[in-house]
């Protein structure tokens, strides 16, 4: 379904004449409308595999906000875990969780579930599966702590995946994997995606299948290989792979226009960026172009400015119309592009 390409060379700077909005035109719309419309397994891997391949275009201009783009989707993914999970908080009840907490405290079980996606879009793509990220991971995802050879096992399994079957089977395999071991499906998302950044020689994961309703579902049950996606479409369990496929499908979707959408607002940040003579102002606006929010304070900020500095600029990026202030609060107030 997806080649596994060689690694591209990464680079920060834009084509000449290249605005952040050719990034949403380049989905075209024979795309989506063969997403939305697929009937089959073999419609659905054709999708998916023109889809993902746009989305590694993306990937691979290595953007100066891709932190901020992945921190975002992160939030997303999070947001439809906690759901998942019975709670109630959304994404504004979330950035609050971890950004107001001092370092070092719980951030409650909500908080942790943002915590599980943030760390999937911050770390290598090469460290996520090793067995201390993946027993930080569950601990995260509230999952009671698994002896070494129990997290040792699952390693092995997703290391075989990775290097030993096709991509479908892998993403399909990385469900089956995780709900084998009790870990339930938006476990196997988050698995999924960091064999799929691994697959393509991305330096970090996008949280892409979090996100997606009912991505994966029960998939224990799905023949591991057939001869053809015919076959799989007529086999046991193949509305669930078709489903799968779709939900991969517009999972890279979503994140292609989130790019364009952060990718005009960090052009407009970065424009400004030079007129601003705080000391410590491009601290700041690095943090801002890698992380999904920040609150005005020098912890979160890693600047020299005081606190009252540091929200002073803030207004001023907000009324600059550079970043937004996402909270709604006139104290505690959080910002982002």
């Amino acid at each position: 379904m997806i080649l596994r390409p060689k690694p591209a060379p990464r680079h920060h700077a834009q084509s000449p004449g290249l605005g952040l909005s050719a990034l949403a035109a380049s989905v075209p719309s024979w795309l989506r409308r063969a997403v939305a419309a697929a009937q089959t397994v073999e419609d659905a891997a054709i999708a998916c595999g023109a889809a993902i391949a746009a989305l590694d275009a993306l990937v691979r201009r290595d953007e100066k906000w891709a932190g901020a783009w992945r921190q975002r989707l992160a939030l997303g993914a999070a947001a439809a875990t906690v759901r998942q999970a019975g709670r109630t908080e959304d994404e504004a009840a979330l950035r609050d969780a971890v950004l107001l907490t001092r370092p070092g405290d719980n951030a409650g079980p909500a908080g942790l579930l943002l915590l599980a996606w943030r760390r999937l879009a911050a770390r290598p793509a090469a460290e996520l599966l090793t067995e201390q990220n993946l027993a930080a991971a569950l601990e995260e995802f509230g999952f009671f702590a698994r002896d070494g050879e129990a997290l040792g096992d699952l390693a092995d399994e997703l290391r075989q995946l990775g290097a030993s079957v096709g991509t479908l089977d892998m993403l399909t395999g990385a469900f089956a994997s995780a709900g084998r071991h009790g870990f339930g499906r938006y476990l196997g998302s988050w698995l999924a995606d960091a064999l799929l950044a691994q697959r393509l020689g991305w330096p970090h994961a996008v949280p892409l299948l979090g996100a997606q309703p009912g991505s994966g579902g029960s998939l224990r049950g799905v023949p591991p290989k057939t001869t053809s996606l015919t076959e799989r479409d007529q086999a046991p369990g193949g509305e669930r792979v078709q489903s799968l496929l779709v939900a991969q499908a517009r999972a890279a979707l979503r994140a292609i226009d989130l790019s364009a959408e952060l990718g005009r607002r960090a052009e407009r940040l970065s424009a400004i960026a030079p007129k601003l003579r705080a000391k410590g102002a491009d601290l700041v606006v690095d943090r801002l172009l890698n992380d999904d929010a920040l609150v005005a304070s020098r912890g979160d900020t890693s600047t020299v400015m005081s606190d009252r500095g540091l929200r002073r600029l803030f207004d001023r990026l907000v009324d600059l119309g550079a970043v937004r202030e996402l909270s709604g609060r006139s104290t505690f107030r959080i910002y982002g592009l």
